[in-house]
């Protein structure tokens, strides 16, 4: 999943970034609404966590740009303010949740994942291929009735490959999704949890559910090997 979180308080932004990255999201940081409006428009995300008291685009402006641009990506807003009306113009302004600071990091997650269960409502997400199965909500993978612990960065990672599965996905594709957008670390930290995922959905099940192809990526086979 991919989160897009937009605060100009750089200690709370980085702080949020670190533990969000911890639970296996892929987050973006921008510092202003401005910048945020443009990571908005050029990349998809699951969830946009949105401070209101921002330079360049208030929270509550940038909430109803993106609304207007018939962009419903689930928006969970952030406030130093208290009081019901500035809940209620969060929700107005098309919000879908509402957090006051200071908050406990643990209630953040809690609603970032409410939020990602509540956008698939209507389209439960469960991604399957062939017995594998992966419940984002619950963190659950499965080979047919057996569970399989993952680590957060395995299951986003296999979540990736199970979203894209039957095509070819370049690892420049994974770093920026899983990963975040201005990754500087090794690339070849995509081999690394690939081998992994093997170890854990492959080997013990006798599969072969994701293929290398040289010079172009991975693919995840849509029967699950």
């Amino acid at each position: 999943m991919r989160i897009l979180v937009v605060e100009d308080e750089k200690r709370l932004a980085a702080a949020i970034r670190r533990g969000l990255e911890a639970e296996g999201f892929a987050v973006d940081v921008a510092l202003t609404g401005t910048d945020g409006d443009w990571f908005a428009q050029e990349n998809k995300y699951d969830v946009i966590v949105l401070d209101i008291m921002l330079p360049g685009i208030n929270g509550y402006k940038l909430c109803s740009t993106l609304r207007e641009r018939d962009d419903w990506t689930p928006v969970l807003m952030l406030t130093a303010k208290d009081g019901e009306l500035d809940e209620a113009e969060a929700l107005d302004t098309g919000a879908d949740d509402y957090l006051t600071k200071p908050f406990s990091y643990v209630v953040l997650v809690a609603r970032i994942r409410a939020l990602l269960r509540r956008g698939g409502a209507t389209q439960r997400l469960i991604y399957e291929a062939g017995d594998l199965k992966l419940d984002p909500a619950t963190h659950g993978c499965w080979r047919g009735e057996e569970a399989v612990a993952l680590t957060a960065r395995e299951f986003s990672v296999l979540e990736f490959l199970l979203r894209r599965k039957g095509e070819v996905v370049p690892k420049s594709e994974i770093l920026a999704n899983v990963w975040d957008f201005a990754f500087e670390g090794d690339p070849n930290i995509v081999e690394v949890y690939v081998r992994h995922l093997r170890k854990k959905i492959d080997q013990p099940f006798d599969k072969a559910s994701i293929e290398t192809i040289r010079g172009a990526g991975y693919r995840l086979a849509a029967d699950g090997g």
